[in-house]
């Protein structure tokens, strides 16, 4: 596939799979036809990067569905100024998004491989507002806490109290929480000291590995 399939993939992921679900923040859809998904996933899968799926990245990980990244995105409501920490970088794919749409991203993995890839594409695509960290991303990452929003991109039996601590008042934290099989996908709000929580949709992750999450895989 031509570099012009694949923005014109781009474009009818936006179109077909984002617009009709709600998708509709101007900096999702714009950062969701820049970033060149294709090149997060392995070369035997390019032609399968802008599908409606997840896909399998190695290692017993995924590239999430196009449609979940833009929606944990979305419901995090950045205004470009933030910081960011995401939990699980994976492929990267996450991290780079949120990088068209926030100051700067912090990313923590478990898995040397997939990070040492994701910082290669990060680099090559020049999203130099990314810092990356190989570490048990349960913990989160206290060096540069407080966060005005955390993603987690794996599902928990709970919300690890590490990033509770480490997220900013106000802050807005997304996570998929329940068993191994299906999890809510619930968004947490702080303010004023107050934390509430409400389910956005039913979601099926990888395992959230670590301290604070499931103890193996």
């Amino acid at each position: 596939m031509f570099a012009s399939n694949f923005e014109k993939a781009r474009a009818r992921m936006v179109e077909e799979q984002l617009i009709p679900r709600a998708i509709n923040d101007p900096k999702i859809l714009e950062a969701m036809r820049k970033v060149p998904r294709h090149l997060f996933v392995e070369d035997a899968m390019k032609n399968q990067a802008y599908g409606d799926f997840p896909l399998p990245i190695g290692r017993g990980q995924t590239i999430s569905q196009p449609y979940i990244v833009a929606l944990m995105t979305q419901a995090l409501g950045l205004q470009r100024h933030e910081h960011v920490l995401e939990i699980g970088t994976g492929s990267g794919y996450q991290a780079a998004i949120l990088s068209q749409v926030c100051e700067k991203v912090y990313t923590v993995e478990r898995i040397d491989s997939l990070l040492v890839q994701a910082r290669k594409v990060f680099d090559s695509l020049h999203y130099l507002n990314i810092l990356t960290k190989l570490d048990d991303g349960t913990n989160g990452w206290q060096e540069y806490a407080p966060y005005d929003a955390i993603i987690v991109t794996a599902g928990g039996p709970k919300v690890p109290l590490p990033l509770l601590d480490q997220l900013a008042d106000p802050g807005t934290l997304i996570i998929p929480v329940g068993d191994r099989g299906v999890q809510e996908l619930r968004l947490v709000t702080k303010k004023d000291g107050e934390l509430k929580e409400e389910t956005i949709e039913f979601v099926r992750f990888v395992n959230l590995i670590g301290d604070h999450g499931w103890k193996n895989d």
